[in-house]
């Protein structure tokens, strides 16, 4: 159901509306900081951006404000999230952040990549301030209206702000009352919506500020959509920034945007494919530790993209990251027909190391799938536990006889989740637990950053140093080391990088 709420609404960042000074950002951070977030890198990134003209600051303390609120940007429009690894705090790249790293110099891709990213934005947002009880994909619902003839493809400004940034869920009855609400609003009079507005003024002004001053501006920065200016409705009154300056007005317009011709195909096809009414993930998900839900919000990456910017050879790279969305679409079955699926995938997934020979077996009575690694010429066996609900219990004993017939050393159970017993089931055992999503995200860092020979080592280490436990943080753990830490550009530095992003963009 839709509702209207009084107080609360969508938190549209307002802290940039260019998406060249985003993109300077994320650069900065991926090429030369090291994704480490610290004090220290702060103020490095705060210099660079200042000798880009994208910083202006006279204290000479350079206090770290503005800086956050640009990696807060960054973490809020999908370009990565935020973790602490041993005590240091790091930016992690989402796929699709990556990719727009990766075609800096071709605008009509930085559009469609960045409309993915869009999408993909969902509250409750990880590192976004809209409260929790707002459960949609709030850019979907936007677009969705863009694309309905009976709105006539555009949205006014002043509809944005008093209508649809307080949409808190929505599924396909309460749109069609957000329409039939939308086109009742438009018929008003100026007087009309003026009073609705002053009757609001401290809700909406900020709303009104947030949409046609700054997201709808970046919006339009980024290719996505294009704005008409109209009249001016009525102006509110803004809060103060000091007790004895005079309050700042801000305008209520007539202003409506519509999608770029360009980007229609795309919308159109992921309306399609990821529907505007679609459940978010809960980070709140008592079945699940919040990092992995995190990590699979960060995760998407749309093949319809892919194909639309011409890489479908990157579905390599897709296969991965929907390992764990896989896990859930087998389990779901409900005649099994696909239990072998998983196994298959997983076969693939070890395949991927240099140094390890993996082989399905499956059937009563055998492991699902045997390993070889070839380096220290041992074998372990993997067991793919896909369940609908969480994983409940493990049977050692089981598992063991399934080791013994292939001269295995230890076992991996890799599980989407589990029940907290499950870890008294193995512990003290030669057995550990990866979570798929955590597994996947390790493999698709390393094609993202061109590892050729992806070595099983560092696994067999963490394993052998952590039996009879859930290993998942330690590999989560060693793909932030590994992929946080990127150097500077192969081919150009930052500076040649921002200066050539800023003429095409």
């Amino acid at each position: 159901m839709t509702h209207r709420v009084e107080e609360k609404k969508w938190i549209l960042y307002r802290h940039t509306s260019s998406l060249n000074i985003i993109t300077a950002v994320a650069i900065i951070l991926k090429s030369y900081s090291k994704t480490l977030i610290s004090e220290e890198e702060k103020k490095k990134l705060l210099l660079r951006l200042k000798d880009l003209n994208y910083y202006k600051e006279r204290n000479p303390e350079l206090p770290l404000d503005s800086i956050n609120h640009r990696i807060n940007t960054l973490a809020y429009y999908m370009f990565g999230y935020k973790a602490k690894i041993d005590g240091q705090n790091r930016f992690l790249f989402s796929p699709l952040g990556n990719l727009y790293l990766k075609h800096i110099d071709e605008p009509e891709k930085l559009t469609k990549i960045f409309f993915a990213m869009l999408w993909s934005l969902q509250y409750h947002h990880p590192h976004g301030g809209t409260d929790k009880e707002f459960n949609l994909y709030p850019f979907r619902l936007l677009f969705k209206l863009l694309r309905d003839s009976r709105l006539d493809f555009r949205l006014y400004a002043f509809e944005v702000s008093a209508l649809i940034v307080f949409v808190k869920d929505i599924d396909d009855n309460s749109y069609e009352s957000l329409v039939k609400q939308i086109l009742r609003f438009r018929k008003l009079s100026d007087n009309e919506i003026t009073q609705h507005f002053n009757e609001s003024s401290h809700v909406l002004v900020n709303s009104s500020y947030e949409w046609d001053y700054y997201v709808s501006t970046l919006f339009i920065s980024a290719g996505i959509i294009k704005r008409t200016i109209g009249n001016v409705i009525c102006t509110l009154q803004h809060g103060r920034a000091k007790e004895n300056t005079p309050r700042t007005l801000r305008k209520v317009t007539r202003n409506y945007v519509e999608l770029s011709e360009d980007i229609i195909p795309l919308c159109d096809k992921f309306l399609n494919t990821y529907p505007f009414t679609q459940v978010p993930l809960q980070l709140n998900d008592p079945e699940r530790l919040r990092i992995d839900v995190v990590k699979e919000i960060y995760s998407f990456y749309p093949e319809e993209l892919l194909e639309e910017i011409g890489l479908s050879d990157n579905l390599q790279k897709l296969s991965l990251l929907n390992l764990p969305k896989l896990i859930e679409q087998y389990s779901n079955n409900n005649d099994g027909a696909e239990a072998y699926l998983f196994e298959d995938v997983l076969v693939d997934g070890f395949n991927m190391f240099y140094n390890i020979e993996a082989k399905g077996v499956g059937g009563s009575g055998k492991t699902d799938i045997e390993c070889l690694f070839t380096e220290k010429k041992t074998k372990f066996a993997v067991d793919a536990k896909s369940t609908k609900n969480k994983l409940h219990g493990l049977n050692a004993r089981r598992l063991d006889l399934h080791r013994e017939q292939i001269g295995g050393k230890y076992t991996i159970v890799v599980t989407p989740r589990y029940a907290p017993a499950v870890k008294s089931d193995i512990e003290s055992q030669p057995i550990v637990i990866i979570r798929a999503s955590t597994f996947a995200e390790y493999l698709y860092n390393c094609i993202e950053n061109d590892v050729r020979e992806i070595d099983y080592s560092d696994f067999d280490e963490i394993i052998n140093n952590n039996l009879g436990t859930d290993i998942s943080i330690h590999i989560s753990t060693l793909t932030t080391k590994k992929f946080s830490s990127i150097g500077p550009s192969k081919t150009t530095s930052t500076y040649s990088i921002v200066g050539k992003q800023r003429r095409l963009l």
